[in-house]
C-alpha cells in the first residue's frame, strides 16, 4: 500500500479514515487514547496544508441515525488535543457537505458525522463508495482496529480513490510483521477481547511461534 510520503497534498483534500470509536458515558467522552493515536497523521497533513476531512465510526448504530452516537464529543476532544478549530458537520455526504468541502482552505479540518448512520456503509454500497470518494483528491487510511472491515469508508474507499496508510496504519503493521515474521524470543503473547470468531485465527497464527499465550476477557471463557 501507498505510503503518506508518495503523494503530495499541498492544498489537496484528504479524506482520512480514522477509528474514533471511543467510549462515552452519558455524552461524555471516557477515553481519548484513539484519537491521540490518530493525531500524527493529522499533523503531517497539517504540517503540508492539506484541507483534512476526517471520518468515523462510532458505536454500532446499524445505519440508522442515534443521537447519542453523534461525533460531536469527539470533535470537542480533538480540538482541545490540537488546539486548533474542528468544524464537525452533519452527515457524511450530501449537496450540504460537498458545498462545505468546496470551500475549505489549507490546514483546516472537517469532521464528518459517524459513518454507521448510512446503511450503505457495512453493506459497501457502490452509489455510497462514490459519493464518498468525490469528497476528496486523496484517501488516507489510518483505521487499523477497522482496517480488516469489508465496508465502504474502508476496503471502497481504498479501492475507489488514490490511497495511502496513515502513520499509525504504518506503524501498527510494521509491529506486527516484525512478531510474526521475525520474533525475539521469549514471545508472550495476550490476547483478550469479545470478537473471539476474529481472535481463534490470531491464536492459530501464534501456537507455534510464542513461548506463551494468555487469554483473557470474553475469550477466555
Amino acid at each position: 500500500m501507498n505510503q503518506l510520503t508518495d503523494f503530495d497534498f499541498n492544498q489537496k483534500r484528504a479524506l482520512v479514515r480514522v477509528d474514533f470509536n471511543v467510549p462515552l458515558d452519558d455524552g461524555r467522552l471516557v477515553n481519548d487514547f484513539k484519537i491521540k493515536a490518530a493525531l500524527p497523521t493529522i499533523k503531517y497533513l497539517l504540517e503540508r496544508q492539506a484541507k483534512i476531512i476526517l471520518l468515523t465510526h462510532l458505536g454500532r448504530p446499524n445505519g440508522q441515525v442515534v443521537e447519542g452516537l453523534k461525533v460531536d464529543p469527539i470533535a470537542k476532544q480533538l480540538f482541545q488535543l490540537i488546539n486548533q478549530p474542528i468544524r464537525k458537520l452533519n452527515d457524511c455526504l450530501g449537496q450540504e457537505i460537498e458545498e462545505s468541502i468546496k470551500k475549505m482552505k489549507p490546514g483546516e479540518i472537517i469532521l464528518l458525522e459517524n459513518v454507521q448512520f448510512h446503511p450503505g456503509e457495512k453493506k459497501k454500497d457502490p452509489d455510497y463508495v462514490k459519493s464518498l470518494a468525490k469528497l476528496a483528491d486523496f484517501f488516507v487510511l489510518d483505521a487499523f482496529g477497522q482496517a480488516h472491515r469489508d465496508y465502504a469508508s474502508i476496503s471502497g474507499l481504498s479501492r475507489e480513490m488514490d490511497s495511502c496508510s496513515g502513520l499509525l496504519l504504518k506503524k501498527e503493521i510494521e509491529n506486527l510483521s516484525k512478531v510474526s515474521d521475525n520474533p525475539e524470543h521469549p514471545l508472550t503473547v495476550v490476547i483478550g477481547g469479545a470478537k473471539i470468531s476474529t481472535k481463534i485465527k490470531v491464536i492459530k497464527n501464534f501456537l507455534n511461534k510464542a513461548d506463551d499465550i494468555i487469554l483473557g476477557g470474553a475469550l477466555a471463557n
